[in-house]
């Protein structure tokens, strides 16, 4: 979580307004701390002010269903998600919610007693959160920057948003490229600091769950393989065809492997991804020795029956297998 820009525990709306402006308009903004950068953008970018009367923005049912259409797959994948979320989270009066890149709610877990609390903050669905309508805030902010962030009360840019504390974290689809956000966000005052950070893994945690949900959706009846380095950034996997071609990546594994954008204009092979090629053998005597041991495997160690299986005597498979280096034991 990003350290708090020289800010007071509680910070009174006049000053904190005031605190915005002139850590936005500095200098050195945007080196300080990612909250200052934020901050920076929603005043001098998005030309927002601070201390403006707070203003729903909020699209119309017809939108709203067309929106949630086109993320439908991400969408319901998340719901059992956002329904372990809520019941974990709920009672600690948090609101589990899900928003697609343009940071419009699309989906949302809210505990009842605390509805009519999120309904005047605006976080409903249908409601407009990105950082050019609301500016620094948990969602909007995690889409600008593509990473999980924790917006804590008086760090968000507006006076009016200062009741809240929000936590973001990104959700990316299978061609590696921002879908939507997962976002927990709580109106009660009584949230410390070391909570909030306890959250926000948690809701990292969730958002990296249905990134590997939806990508072996997307890839559904392919072999999915896992990289190194799973689970540290994000599930680092790869989707494999019968033909041994990668096909595609999760974004920790394009990360993590260097893969750029156009890595999978085109399939590639899975030894050339994986760098292990040369111990798996290239060419046609590489690929034959895997074919037959395959057989091989398959018939439990049977010859004759292996045999049968790759079309050829068994005189002529022990010859290929004498010929290769392998060994029948």
């Amino acid at each position: 979580m990003d350290r708090k820009p020289d800010l007071p525990a509680s910070v009174p709306a006049g000053a904190h307004a005031d605190r915005v402006r002139e850590i936005a308009l500095s200098r050195s903004a945007a080196a300080r701390s990612a909250i200052a950068a934020s901050w920076a953008r929603s005043l001098t970018t998005h030309g927002l002010t601070p201390d403006a009367p707070h203003k729903h923005v909020r699209i119309d049912e017809a939108a709203l269903a067309e929106r949630r259409d086109m993320l439908g797959r991400m969408l319901a994948i998340s719901n059992p998600v956002m329904d372990r979320l809520h019941a974990s989270l709920g009672l600690a009066g948090c609101s589990i919610l899900l928003c697609d890149t343009g940071g419009i709610v699309l989906d949302q877990r809210t505990p009842g007693a605390d509805e009519g609390t999120f309904r005047s903050a605006g976080l409903w669905q249908g409601a407009d959160w990105s950082e050019a309508t609301q500016g620094t805030n948990g969602i909007g902010t995690c889409i600008a920057e593509e990473r999980v962030v924790t917006i804590y009360r008086d760090q968000h840019f507006h006076d009016s948003n200062t009741v809240m504390t929000c936590m973001g974290a990104p959700l990316f689809d299978e061609h590696g490229e921002l879908a939507a956000v997962l976002d927990v966000s709580s109106c009660r005052s009584d949230l410390t600091q070391p909570f909030a950070t306890l959250i926000a893994q948690t809701v990292a945690d969730a958002a990296r769950q249905i990134e590997a949900d939806h990508f072996q959706s997307a890839f559904a009846g392919q072999r999915i393989v896992r990289g190194q380095g799973d689970g540290q950034r994000g599930a680092v996997l790869f989707a494999v065809d019968g033909d041994d071609l990668v096909i595609g990546a999760t974004r920790a594994a394009r990360q993590a492997y260097n893969l750029g954008n156009g890595a999978f204009a085109t399939p590639r092979p899975a030894g050339d991804v994986f760098g292990d090629s040369e111990r798996r053998g290239i060419g046609l005597d590489g690929a034959e020795r895997r074919e037959l041991k395959r057989a091989i495997a398959r018939a439990e160690g049977n010859m004759a029956a292996a045999a049968r299986a790759l079309g050829i005597s068994r005189a002529t498979l022990y010859r290929r297998m004498d010929r290769l280096g392998i060994s029948p034991g």
